[in-house]
């Protein structure tokens, strides 16, 4: 897990793995062992977990994101892993093929670049006086850089200018936020990352001290308080994994296990952060909501 122990994120995330793997005939200390390590988004703190890992010999590894799986990989390519959230396994280099990944890693992606469209037509839906975004991103992540890509190819079509806003740490992330609200009809896309993760409760004060409109990764930030998420249900991608990882001990090959993309994407909002930003709420948009928070 790259981020820290004590985010209920993680602990959700963790609580479904091991329910389903439990489901499945597997409960930790009986006839498994199951080793945890959080990264707290600490680059050098994930790399040493890996090794930890990997130095344990273990029968499956389960990593949560890219961060994590990009340094397991570079320690074995022999031990089975299970990714649970990666955005861009092939991109990546992680996996040759989704139908045949050919390795020791295989997995679940959580977006296509098609998302990041989507984010910025339902932003402009629910917000549609903005004019300028934001839009948040882990620099180090390929993905990163091609959803913003796709972002910004859509922008003049909906009439609309974005500018990249980096994520490395929570300065950077209060400065360059406080530079986008000084723009006019100004607001956030924040694309899925650990460091999102990490950083979300900054990132969604920043947004209501501003008055900003903003769409996130999943919905775990708009029961924190943020206005709209569209994405897959991470925990949920837990329950999968938890279904690769009994295959593998079972005796499957991750090298003949499918990647899979995410068959749902929820729609969420929250109407209490929607009449903090003085936005009324599209009856059309409300209507195709998966979750309203109120």
């Amino acid at each position: 897990m790259t981020i820290a122990a004590d985010d209920p994120v993680a602990q959700a995330r963790l609580t479904t793995f091991r329910a389903h793997l439990e489901e499945l005939g597997w409960k930790d200390s009986r006839n498994v062992q199951i080793d945890t390590r959080f990264g707290g988004g600490d680059p050098d703190r994930i790399r040493k977990s890996a090794i930890e890992l990997v130095e344990l010999a273990p029968d499956v590894i389960v990593a949560n994101t890219t961060t994590a799986l990009a340094p397991l990989l570079q320690l074995t390519r022999t031990i089975p892993i299970v990714f649970a959230i990666v955005a861009d396994p092939v991109g990546a280099g992680f996996v040759e093929t989704l139908s045949r990944p050919g390795g020791n890693a295989t997995g679940f992606t959580t977006f296509d670049y098609s998302i990041s469209v989507k984010w910025l037509e339902l932003l402009k839906e629910i917000a549609p006086t903005v004019k300028q975004i934001g839009v948040l991103r882990d620099p180090a992540l390929t993905l990163g850089t091609a959803q913003f890509a796709a972002i910004q190819a859509m922008a003049p079509t909906l009439g609309v200018e974005v500018t990249p806003v980096g994520v490395r740490d929570a300065a950077e992330i209060e400065r360059r936020i406080g530079t986008i609200a000084r723009m006019s009809n100004a607001g956030l896309i924040v694309t899925g990352s650990s460091l999102a993760v990490v950083h979300r409760h900054l990132i969604i004060a920043l947004a209501a001290r501003y008055k900003l409109p903003a769409i996130y990764y999943e919905r775990g930030p708009v029961r924190d308080g943020g206005l709209l998420s569209y994405g897959p249900s991470s925990p949920d991608q837990y329950r999968l994994a938890a279904g690769y990882v009994d295959r593998i001990l079972r005796g499957e090959k991750p090298s003949d296990l499918p990647v899979q993309a995410p068959t749902k994407y929820d729609l969420v909002m929250n109407l209490k952060s929607a009449k903090a930003l003085g936005l009324t709420v599209p009856p059309a948009l409300l209507a195709r909501a998966d979750e309203v928070i109120e």
